[in-house]
């Protein structure tokens, strides 16, 4: 028997939440894993954090000051904590994964502050390492207000405001962090669009559409919700499952889709992309750069990122991961932490074996010279 509006639009939002796992903070044990630090030549990387709204950011930027290994949980990374930054720089934002941080992104931002930018992490609220109660789309529709947040904060500051250029900002997303960046360029999304994907590839990319169904009984229960919807006509179904996020619709005038203008260049990898409309895809009108990885069983590339550059004229291919599964995009975990991330994943949650590391520098630094040029 289908599910009547209320009570399909409580059991789709609630699915919806569970499909991203989170990496537990509780993991925070084992030895430490080295980031990789900048060579000598490169200028270090400082390190300072801000409060903004109760939002904690982590800013990485060029500094003179000398860096030294600092471990923060089982991480170790080679910053100089609180130093004074360089001047003049341009901003990128960095969104990361669902129940993610910042630390496994210090490499690319290692890369970033290489090409002379200033990088932002924001820890995105209800969806980060030490906390996951909003994971899934109630984080999807806020993460775009936040990073916009963060740069008003930054504007406004008295130490950055002089610092930075905030004309033309770029932003970086992985996983569901490409939810952020794609919203930002202007891409929509709706509940319906999750739920009308994971009907017609359930299978195929069951590591989305099945995540955290661990059992069959939790698959079989995940796969009747979806049924549920199938065939409904969109009156008879919630305002909630209709509800458009991220850009701005489309009108006759052609009017810029992006939420913020400030936004001037996007960067992806490993995007959760499937749940946008093409329509919207191919409305955005600034460049953006894709990283695809060539395993990655968590979000199937054909389906997500590849549907953003079968959609996207803006759109270009940086790089696809030969070998890589969907978290070798990020600096390699410990072990302890490698192993609970994968637990929560339907499959493809461990690093592949064989994977070549130096891939993800090559892609890093592709990212870096997108970013680069995009924002000149």
């Amino acid at each position: 028997m289908p599910l009547k509006p209320l009570s399909l639009a409580r059991g789709l939002a609630t699915l919806a939440c569970a499909l991203w796992g989170a990496w537990p903070a509780s993991a925070a044990t084992g030895p430490a894993a080295t980031i990789a630090a900048a060579p000598a030549a490169h200028p270090a990387v400082g390190r300072s954090e801000l409060q903004v709204d109760g939002l904690r950011v982590v800013l990485s930027y060029p500094t003179a000051a000398a860096a030294t290994e600092v471990d923060f949980g089982p991480f170790r990374v080679r910053v100089a904590v609180g130093a004074e930054p360089a001047a003049g720089r341009r901003l990128v934002v960095v969104s990361h994964g669902t129940g993610g941080s910042d630390l496994p992104d210090h490499d690319l931002a290692t890369a970033l502050v290489r090409a002379g930018f200033v990088v932002a992490q924001p820890l995105h609220r209800g969806d980060h390492a030490g906390d996951t109660r909003d994971a899934g789309p109630v984080a999807f529709e806020r993460r775009p207000r936040e990073v916009s947040a963060v740069i008003d904060a930054l504007a406004a500051h008295a130490k950055w405001a002089p610092r930075l250029q905030l004309d033309r900002v770029g932003v970086h997303g992985m996983s569901a962090g490409g939810v952020t960046g794609l919203a930002l360029a202007g891409a929509r999304w709706r509940m319906k669009g999750l739920i009308d994907h994971c009907l017609a590839h359930a299978e195929a990319d069951a590591g989305f559409c099945l995540q955290g169904a661990v059992t069959p009984a939790q698959q079989a229960e995940r796969r009747a919700r979806f049924e549920s919807a199938r065939g409904a006509p969109e009156s008879a179904l919630p305002e909630a499952l209709l509800a458009w996020h991220g850009g701005r619709a489309a009108d006759a005038a052609g009017a810029d889709p992006r939420p913020d203008p400030r936004i001037a260049a996007v960067t992806l990898a490993v995007p959760v992309a499937a749940i946008f409309s093409a329509e919207s895809l191919a409305r955005i009108a600034i460049p953006v750069g894709v990283v695809a990885a060539e395993r990655d069983q968590v979000l199937l590339p054909r389906l997500h990122s590849g549907h953003v550059l079968a959609h996207c004229g803006r759109c270009v291919a940086l790089a696809t991961l030969p070998g890589a599964g969907h978290f070798d995009v990020l600096s390699p975990w410990p072990a302890a932490i490698a192993a609970q991330v994968a637990a929560g994943q339907l499959r493809g949650g461990l690093p592949e074996p064989g994977f070549d590391a130096a891939q993800r520098v090559v892609a890093q630094a592709r990212i870096a010279a997108f970013l680069r040029e995009a924002l000149r």
